[in-house]
């Protein structure tokens, strides 16, 4: 089928299976002649990709045009739309039509329903950080494609230090191949501990001792996880996302929920088996203090946002986070 959409959050998986599909459709040789991306910026982007999928490849290999960042699937005027009538059931067989984007595509629109009709669809979600077992399976699937070999203490210290970050899982891996090379050892904990830098677990971490008050402890992982050069901002996802699951699990159980199933899909957890340990971590910690977290990370990631200094910025809001849960 000549027509794909890839869309997804996990820009490095997606980007990996471009060129993987660039690779498989395009001869080197005659690469810059049937090779084309269009941008949302350019001027009918997506009216001139489409005449360039209808023109056949040059020389050997087969054409390959991409429409990056598209909106199609978000919006599509009605010039566009008839174009995509007009031009889908005849690209030829030898011309490739690849459109990637972020978001979901918006089922009730007449572009995604026509899409779909001619193209293959693949996604790339991000995993949610919560979810260890996909994590790890993430974690076993990357170490096999690079053709690196690990224990399963491994692969689960591999899914703490890097968490849903397919870029940083493949940077790590190759590091553990370079150190690994002529050797058939599946390498173990040892290894990791060497060479992984754990700084996912340590915002995990950073959350515990915000939620138990813990001020001095905080203010130590922050300078550590700063000190080891973790985006300030994807220090703050990690809390947003802990908090934000935090607060769904106690708010449902308030509410009268008893079962795991219910809690674990309202909170968008993966494995039901963690709602039992996650109630054990919030059992000392309201309901009012929890939706009281929120506002101040918020307040954080567009500080942040807005440049204001990482240091100082993450001290003064973990204080007021730890206050906050230190009330009785």
């Amino acid at each position: 089928m000549p027509i794909y959409i890839y869309w997804g959050e996990d820009n490095y998986a997606l980007e990996k299976a471009v060129v993987q599909l660039r690779d498989r459709i395009l001869d080197p040789l005659w690469n810059s002649f049937n090779y084309t991306s269009f941008t949302p910026e350019q001027p009918n982007a997506i009216i001139e990709a489409l005449n360039q999928a209808m023109t056949p490849p040059f020389g050997a290999g087969g054409r390959l045009v991409w429409l990056t960042n598209t909106d199609i699937c978000q919006k599509c005027p009605d010039n566009v739309l008839a174009e995509l009538q007009r031009t889908l059931p005849v690209i030829p067989e030898s011309s490739y039509l690849l459109l990637t984007f972020a978001n979901k595509p918006d089922e009730r629109l007449k572009s995604t329903k026509l899409l779909k009709q001619f193209a293959q669809i693949n996604t790339f979600p991000l995993i949610s950080p919560w979810d260890k077992d996909a994590l790890i399976r993430a974690v076993n699937q990357a170490a096999a494609a690079v053709e690196v070999k690990i224990t399963p203490q491994s692969a689960e210290m591999l899914a703490d230090a890097v968490g849903n970050d397919t870029r940083l899982l493949y940077n790590e891996l190759e590091k553990i191949r370079l150190y690994a090379q002529g050797s058939n050892k599946p390498q173990d904990v040892e290894v990791i501990q060497q060479l992984v830098r754990n700084t996912t677990q340590n915002s995990l971490q950073l959350a515990t001792a915000i939620r138990t008050g813990d001020t001095a402890k905080a203010l130590t992982l922050v300078a550590e996880l700063l000190g080891a050069s973790e985006p300030s901002l994807r220090i703050v996802a990690t809390l947003i996302g802990q908090f934000r699951t935090w607060l769904w699990v106690k708010m449902m159980v308030e509410s009268g929920e008893k079962n795991p199933q219910e809690i674990a899909k309202a909170a968008e957890i993966g494995n039901p088996k963690r709602i039992y340990f996650l109630q054990q971590e919030i059992k000392s910690l309201s309901l009012t203090k929890l939706i009281s977290t929120l506002p101040l990370l918020l307040e954080l990631e567009v500080s942040l946002k807005q440049g204001a200094p990482e240091l100082p910025t993450l001290q003064t809001k973990v204080i007021q986070l730890c206050q906050v849960c230190q009330r009785s």
